[in-house]
């Protein structure tokens, strides 16, 4: 929702079909071969039923995978997201750089050659956490979550010998920029917060004319879940929040 809240801003007018993948939630979990078939096979079979110009992974772990095959594979553009490790290294003073993803993301080789690329003269400190996602579910259910909660989540950083230096943060999961203020609150001597959510919708927009405004389509503005049962934060009040006029099981 936080790559959607994005593109709303830019493209106001576009219609937005939103697949969440709540059937196998969360994608940090799963074994890259899993989630490359699963990516792969959900979006093939989507663009099937669906007539969309261009196609958002608005997922790190999954881009850092699934870019190449997908793009090789679809005949509309494909937009990933991906560890904001470049205009980091660029807005840090200190050189020491703060990386806060799911395990998938920090493991996978993209990321590390994100970071021998953009940021060789940066010590990036990495930490990997599904807990945030699930805290991060809970506060868009509408639930309340103890500030000491986020303490125990990043209680790695504290304990990092150079912690004190530490004065950017990558946001490398689209769940986390949604509690940005909570995770700012315990963490208040970093000065950059950095996401990939403007740069994105940027590239939605250089890849899409001007004349994206329709709103049409049988799936235009729906959300789309593999699971209904598993809504998670996907309340009908949230999904309003963020522009979707409707909620549809999507049986795959």
């Amino acid at each position: 929702m936080s790559i959607v809240e994005h593109i709303r801003q830019q493209l106001p007018n576009a219609a937005i079909t939103y697949l969440a993948d709540t059937r196998y939630f969360p994608y940090g979990l799963l074994q890259q071969k899993q989630l490359l078939e699963r990516v792969v096979s959900l979006v093939e079979n989507t663009l099937a039923r669906c007539a969309v110009d261009l196609v958002v992974i608005a997922c790190n772990t999954a881009s850092t995978l699934v870019l190449p095959k997908l793009r090789a594979r679809l005949a509309v553009p494909v937009v990933g997201v991906v560890p904001a490790i470049k205009p980091a290294a660029a807005l840090s003073d200190s050189k020491i750089i703060g990386l806060l993803a799911t395990p998938g993301t920090i493991r996978r080789e993209y990321t590390a050659e994100l970071v021998e690329q953009y940021a060789p003269d940066c010590e990036v400190l990495p930490l990997a956490s599904n807990d945030l996602v699930a805290v991060v579910e809970k506060v868009m259910a509408g639930e309340s979550v103890p500030n000491q909660r986020y303490r125990d989540i990043l209680r790695p950083f504290y304990q990092h010998p150079r912690f004190e230096q530490l004065d950017t943060l990558v946001l490398a999961c689209t769940h986390f920029p949604l509690v940005r203020c909570e995770l700012e609150a315990q963490l208040p001597h970093v000065k950059h917060w950095v996401d990939s959510g403007s740069a994105v919708a940027l590239r939605v927009v250089s890849l899409l004319t001007s004349a994206v405004t329709s709103t049409s389509g049988d799936y235009a503005n729906t959300l789309l879940l593999t699971d209904r049962s598993k809504v998670g934060g996907f309340s009908e009040a949230l999904v309003r929040r963020y522009g979707f006029t409707n909620i549809v099981q999507w049986g795959l």
